[in-house]
């Protein structure tokens, strides 16, 4: 009898310790971009993104705090809708793609500021150099299952950096120092789970 039961126990208590632990979300990239805008002459604000995002999302509803995040940004995949500019934001002044092909961002702590809305400290990376930030996110929102059945999430971020803290200094006085982030992504959930 108790071998029986061996197998159910077990079971029972993986699939408790697995929902404690929260669920593994992929980021969808082609439905994530991270935005920028960033002043231009002190005249105008000049808006980009970067098409590449990926990472994962581990998420317990029951326990937002516990919420952990871990992104990507192909540094190289800017756009700002200009061609010329790209190429100077690709290049050794600003992001220097060649030496830091990507900009990450590594969750240390959530909390839970009210329903549907979290506050995220990490660290983020641009150019080499790591500083603590704090993401102020809306949701996130969902699940809702597509026509395949597959269950999907979505969320905002956003925060202001000071460029020259991460070491971006190129072209000073034609591009302004704050820079405003945006992240939208769209969420999957990891195969298995």
């Amino acid at each position: 009898m108790a071998r029986r039961l061996w197998p159910r126990f077990v079971a029972s208590f993986l699939a408790v310790s697995a929902a404690a632990w929260g669920e593994t979300w992929q980021i969808d990239p082609g439905q994530t971009a991270a935005h920028f805008a960033v002043r231009h002459l002190v005249l105008a604000t000049v808006r980009g993104a970067f098409a590449k995002v990926s990472g994962t999302v581990e998420y317990d509803p029951a326990n937002p705090a516990k919420t952990s995040i871990d992104v990507t940004i192909d540094a190289a995949s800017v756009d700002s809708r200009l061609e010329a500019r790209d190429d100077d934001l690709r290049g050794p002044g600003m992001l220097d793609v060649a030496k830091y092909p990507a900009l990450a961002f590594r969750s240390k702590r959530t909390e839970s500021v009210e329903k549907g809305k979290l506050k995220v400290t990490g660290d983020l990376t641009i150019h080499g150099v790591t500083k603590e930030i704090v993401l102020d996110v809306e949701g996130p929102a969902g699940p809702i299952n597509d026509p395949r059945g597959v269950a999907h999430m979505g969320a905002s971020a956003t925060t202001r950096i000071n460029r020259k803290d991460f070491g971006v200094s190129g072209f000073p006085g034609l591009v302004g120092d704050d820079v405003a982030i945006t992240i939208d992504v769209e969420l999957v959930k990891s195969a298995g789970r």
